[in-house]
């Protein structure tokens, strides 16, 4: 799972998705039956954009190799990237909106990549909730079907 950066808890605490935002996360992730051991979590950015601002070009460039180096790391056989940045930067295609990659498996490299909402923005807009919910059992379709979960949850 690939946000966009820490917000001012993670920031504080050095652990990405601690805060509001990533408790909202993990109890969907839950509810759809997908453990906390079946998913690594991390940020395009690595600190906190002043102002909580979106990032600028060069901040993500600065970072785009400790992305790089933690994906290859990982390996993931599934990325699911919250929200447009973290989109943009792991399909490395800058000029896409959230509604054009939302919906839509990609590829990058050996991994299928799926983009949704920013949980922060489910905390903010409840219009987007439904969909959310649609892109999470999508995502646990997906894994199920490259043989990363085993049960029966998330139908």
């Amino acid at each position: 799972m690939v946000g966009e950066a820490p917000g001012n808890q993670e920031d504080r605490e050095g652990k990405p998705f601690v805060g509001p935002s990533g408790q909202l996360l993990r109890r969907l992730l839950n509810l759809a039956g997908i453990a906390d051991d079946r998913y690594y979590l991390l940020n395009v950015l690595k600190c906190r954009p002043p102002g909580n601002r979106d990032p600028a070009p060069e901040e993500i460039d600065a970072c785009r190799p400790f992305l790089d180096a933690q994906l290859v790391a990982v390996a993931p056989r599934l990325i699911v990237c919250l929200g447009r940045f973290a989109g943009r930067e792991v399909l490395r295609r800058g000029d896409l909106l959230l509604r054009d990659m939302r919906g839509v498996v990609h590829r990058r490299g050996d991994a299928a990549v799926i983009v949704t909402y920013h949980p922060s923005a489910l905390l903010h807009t409840d219009d987007y909730r439904v969909e959310a919910w649609r892109d999470i059992k999508r995502i646990w379709h997906l894994a199920r079907d490259l043989g990363l979960l085993t049960g029966s949850a998330g139908r």
